[in-house]
């Protein structure tokens, strides 16, 4: 691995911290290296502000001066009410290079902030790492090129697809295992959305219980053409994600009509399989009807992304294959 990778390695490591919280700013890490040690790190705080290259300057000082930054995403341009210019901070503190990860689509920037600081004298390199910056933001990406925010569907189910008994009967298809890991996916989004029936048959709080992440439970929605409790969002349709205002990153946890509405309406961008090591039959499917005609227009569209085990459960993760 190249020094520059190693680098830009760490600073998405503090990209990760901000996923969830920063809508709708992308979640964006920092590092500053001088003389082969870091003299500053930074990521994007809740709310947007202050930007990573803020935080990582403030903590580096003087010694910022002649070193080189890691930004996972070009340095922004443009000056809001709310703070000064990424590129314009980190040319004043007199960084000597910076090396980029994504390039910003937000038309306010998109490559004013490279040509800002080259301009002033500072070298760039973009594109180091920018797959896997990409993916960690994903939601700010999405709402950039698709003006909506990226969705996750997780599903957790028996060998044979089953979600639940015939009764509606579903504690627990995982273990301890890969519950805590979609607990911590969880955390990582800004909004979670179940069905209708999902909410009436088992009242989910839908919060994050991990110790020490119980502030990130995300706010909570419902699928339904009907009323909802207090303190819930209703979703009409799925295409009504796109008009929730701070919410970059969208989990769909359940059920069976929620999951099929969501893949009916090709606005799933990512999916979590948790399959256990059980057979149940007779039971709940885990997918409905989601208008498929033709099978081979089910082929090609998921790219497998991830797999791990969790206990004695299983996890994939796809990616939707967008041209």
């Amino acid at each position: 691995m190249s020094d520059d990778a190693r680098w830009m390695g760490a600073a998405l490591a503090l990209a990760t911290r901000g996923v969830g919280r920063t809508a709708p700013n992308p979640p964006v890490g920092c590092v500053i290296v001088r003389d082969g040690h870091v003299v500053g790190r930074g990521w994007t705080q809740p709310g947007g502000r202050p930007h990573a290259e803020a935080m990582a300057l403030e903590q580096a000082g003087e010694a910022a001066r002649g070193a080189t930054a890691y930004v996972t995403l070009e340095p922004c341009a443009h000056v809001s009410l709310r703070g000064p210019a990424c590129a314009d901070l980190l040319i004043e503190a007199g960084v000597a290079h910076v090396v980029i990860a994504v390039k910003d689509p937000d038309p306010r920037t998109n490559g004013a902030g490279i040509a800002r600081l080259e301009a002033a004298g500072s070298g760039t390199t973009s594109g180091v790492m920018g797959e896997a910056a990409a993916q960690v933001m994903a939601g700010f990406l999405s709402r950039q090129k698709r003006q909506r925010p990226s969705v996750t569907l997780k599903l957790a189910m028996s060998l044979d697809g089953k979600i639940a008994l015939p009764d509606g009967s579903s504690r627990w298809i995982t273990g301890e295992e890969a519950r805590a890991h979609a607990h911590l996916e969880r955390a990582h989004c800004e909004l979670i959305v179940v069905g209708r029936g999902t909410l009436e048959a088992d009242a989910p709080k839908l919060d994050v219980r991990v110790l020490g992440l119980e502030d990130r439970s995300p706010r909570r929605a419902v699928l339904t053409s009907g009323t909802v409790p207090e303190g819930w969002t209703k979703l009409a349709a799925p295409e009504d994600v796109a008009a929730i205002e701070q919410v970059d990153q969208v989990l769909v946890e359940g059920g069976a009509g929620a999951a099929s509405a969501f893949l009916k309406a090709d606005l799933v961008d990512r999916l979590l399989v948790y399959r256990a090591p059980i057979v149940i039959g007779a039971g709940r499917d885990a997918i409905g009807d989601i208008g498929l005609t033709d099978l081979g227009e089910a082929h090609g569209r998921w790219r497998l992304a991830d797999t791990r085990q969790l206990g004695n459960d299983r996890l994939d993760v796809y990616d939707r294959a967008r041209g």
